[in-house]
C-alpha cells in the first residue's frame, strides 16, 4: 500500500489546513457524515490477520523437523533451531508470534485506509494518521485518481491528494450528500498532464530542479521528501502526479473556467 499526500499553498482562511498529527475527528451527526472502512472490513482485518499468522507459523513449526532434514532446503539454521525446541513450547511460541505478526500487519493496513468526516462546511480527510481539512467553499472538484482521493481548488491546484484504500462509491455518496462537486469521470484536467522530461523548455529552471530532486526521492522511497517537493512545486503553480511506472507528470495551475494561462512560469 505505498502513499501520496496533498500539496497546497500556505493556509489562509479559505484554504485547507494541514497537521502532522490527526486531530480527534468530530462525531457524526445528521449534518455530518463519517466514511471509511466498514465494520465488517475492520473485523476481518483485526481478526483475520492474527488468526492467519498464528496458523501459518504453527504449521511451519510442525514442519520444522522435516524441513531441517532436507539438505537442499533454505534457512536450515532457523529450522534446526525451531526443531530443537520441545513441545508444547514451540507450538505456543509459534502461535503467539503469529498473532503478534498478524496484529502488526493489521496495524499497517489500518493506516492505509482513507477516512473522512464531511459536513456542509468542510471535509476532514485522514490517511496514515495525518489529517487535511478542506473547506467546502474552496472546493471545485473531488474525484478518484487511481488509488488517490483528490480535491481541487477553484484555480485547479490540488488542495488534497491522499493515497490509500477507500471505497469510491461510499465517498462519492458522502461528498454529494453535502453538496461537494464529485466528478464520477475522474480528473477534469487529466488531459493537461504531460510527462516530465529533463530540460523541457516550457518549465522554469526552479521547477526542473524540484522535479529532479523529487524523481530521486521517489526512486529511494523517501515519502516525506517527495511530498515536501510536491508542496514546493505547488507554490510555483505546478501540479504533479505519478504514473504507474512512477514517472512524474505535470500540469500548470489554471483558471477553472478553462483558461490555459499558467501561474508558474
Amino acid at each position: 500500500m505505498s502513499s501520496d499526500n496533498p500539496a497546497f499553498k500556505a493556509p489562509s482562511k479559505d484554504s485547507p489546513e494541514d497537521s502532522s498529527k490527526a486531530p480527534s475527528s468530530p462525531s457524526p451527526s445528521p449534518d455530518r457524515t463519517a466514511v471509511g472502512p466498514s465494520t465488517g472490513e475492520r473485523v476481518l482485518l483485526w481478526a483475520g490477520f492474527p488468526v492467519l499468522g498464528a496458523v501459518v507459523l504453527w504449521l511451519l513449526s510442525r514442519a520444522a523437523d522435516w524441513v531441517a532434514s532436507l539438505p537442499w532446503a533454505p534457512l536450515q539454521g532457523p529450522f534446526k533451531l525451531i526443531a530443537s525446541v520441545p513441545e508444547p513450547q514451540v507450538s505456543i511460541g509459534a502461535v503467539i508470534l503469529g498473532v503478534l505478526l498478524g496484529l502488526g500487519i493489521a496495524l499497517f493496513a489500518e493506516s492505509e485506509y482513507v477516512t473522512a468526516v464531511i459536513d456542509p462546511e468542510q471535509a476532514v480527510l485522514t490517511v496514515d494518521r495525518v489529517s487535511r481539512t478542506v473547506p467546502r467553499a474552496a472546493t471545485a472538484a473531488v474525484f478518484k485518481d487511481g488509488k488517490n482521493l483528490v480535491v481541487l481548488g477553484h484555480d485547479t491546484t490540488e488542495l488534497a491528494r491522499l493515497r490509500g484504500d477507500f471505497d469510491a462509491e461510499r465517498f462519492a455518496a458522502a461528498f454529494q450528500r453535502h453538496g461537494y462537486p464529485w466528478q464520477p469521470d475522474g480528473d477534469p484536467y487529466a488531459a493537461d498532464f504531460r510527462r516530465w522530461v529533463t530540460a523541457q523548455p516550457d518549465l522554469p529552471g526552479a521547477a526542473h530542479a524540484l522535479l529532479k530532486a523529487r524523481e530521486y526521492a521517489l526512486k529511494k522511497g523517501h515519502k516525506e521528501d517527495s511530498e515536501q517537493l510536491r508542496t514546493e512545486l505547488s507554490a510555483l503553480g505546478i501540479v504533479v502526479r505519478e504514473g504507474k511506472d512512477k514517472a512524474q507528470q505535470w500540469r500548470r495551475v489554471r483558471a477553472a473556467s478553462g483558461d490555459a494561462e499558467g501561474t508558474g512560469a
